[in-house]
């Protein structure tokens, strides 16, 4: 399951007594973890006395012992498992190693147990990466329990996070604050969760209104290197000359780094060349999203303009980037190779 549909299952639902999370996004992980703790447990101290936690690789004989033991002075027997091999892909050798010990059987034990849990009993699995689905225990537990997938977030599959998020703090947003948001995800690099998680709590008390503008946005995020970027990436994508070279001296005697400035410009090259690329090969508009990481509003965005530029001008623009990364970290070079790139992108010929 998604993020969404999992968190969704918990809230109508009852409680499996086997769970699986697995996947990248640790927010996602630590978010289904806290919310299954809460409801097994009704104060700290008693979380604190009834969970029992282990972190890489157990007996499995050991813990199908743990999971029959009855609890003492609490009403539940929690297990959380963390990292163990479990649910990593098995090679060829570990599968002949596992049935010559006798692991063979005893994992059918556990997976016997795990299909017919006793109601006492409550197991957490917890898996940093991906889990390998042909195992038999993740089948097991996806039969008997629940399996979150956490998916790592990148800015062509945030739209869940956030409907889920708005709908939490009881918000809706305009087109164009959801055109303005898609537009600052796409230059990050990397993509916090936690940060966002923080930034839209503090929105919601920022104003009582039920609809979140673009105003309220820009405010939220103003101290961001990438949203202040932002506007000089959308005049290089127009080819408006004047306006990115006002916007990039702007930056620059503002205090933005070269660095910071440097990196998102190149990563928005790249993009442009590999938007015109993908377009020759037949790919085009919201399809752009998933190769190039992007929302699909934003990568059909980037699409158009990606085609406006002649190809010779972002092969050498981004060869010149490259460069100016080495010259301005040796200090060979000034701010002058940011302003030959961005006039050279937006007025080159082939």
């Amino acid at each position: 399951m998604k993020f969404g549909e999992f968190m969704a299952s918990l809230q109508k639902g009852g409680l499996k007594h086997v769970y699986l999370l697995a996947g990248e996004e640790h927010y996602y992980i630590d978010k289904a973890l806290e919310r299954i703790l809460a409801k097994l447990f009704s104060s700290p101290q008693e979380q604190s006395s009834g969970l029992q936690k282990l972190t890489g690789n157990i007996n499995l004989d050991d813990l199908a012992g743990l999971i029959e033991t009855a609890p003492f002075f609490v009403r539940s027997n929690v297990l959380l498992l963390q990292d163990t091999s479990l649910f990593k892909e098995k090679k060829g050798d570990e599968a002949k190693d596992a049935a010559k010990s006798g692991k063979d059987k005893a994992l059918e034990r556990l997976l016997d147990l795990l299909a017919d849990m006793p109601e006492y009993s409550y197991v957490i699995f917890v898996q940093n990466g991906k889990a390998d689905k042909r195992r038999k225990i993740y089948k097991a537990i996806e039969k008997a329990g629940a399996v979150l997938e956490a998916e790592a977030i990148r800015a062509w599959n945030i739209d869940d996070w956030l409907q889920g998020k708005l709908q939490s703090l009881n918000k809706d947003m305009d087109s164009e604050a959801r055109a303005y948001f898609s537009g600052v995800i796409s230059t990050m690099q990397t993509i916090s969760l936690e940060f966002l998680d923080r930034e839209f709590d503090k929105l919601a008390l920022f104003t009582e209104e039920r609809r979140i503008s673009r105003a309220l946005l820009e405010k939220i995020f103003a101290g961001l290197p990438e949203v202040s970027v932002f506007a000089l990436l959308d005049a290089i994508s127009e080819r408006k000359a004047k306006k990115a070279m006002q916007l990039l001296r702007r930056q620059l005697s503002d205090g933005t780094y070269f660095t910071v400035i440097l990196a998102l410009l190149t990563r928005h090259v790249r993009q442009l060349w590999q938007a015109q690329v993908l377009q020759k090969q037949g790919v085009r508009g919201k399809a752009l999203a998933k190769p190039l990481e992007l929302n699909p509003f934003i990568a059909e965005k980037l699409g158009r303009a990606a085609m406006q530029f002649p190809e010779p001008v972002l092969k050498r623009s981004m060869l010149e980037l490259i460069d100016a990364d080495y010259f301005l970290k040796t200090g060979q070079a000034g701010e002058e190779v940011l302003e030959h790139v961005v006039i050279d992108l937006c007025r080159g010929a082939a």
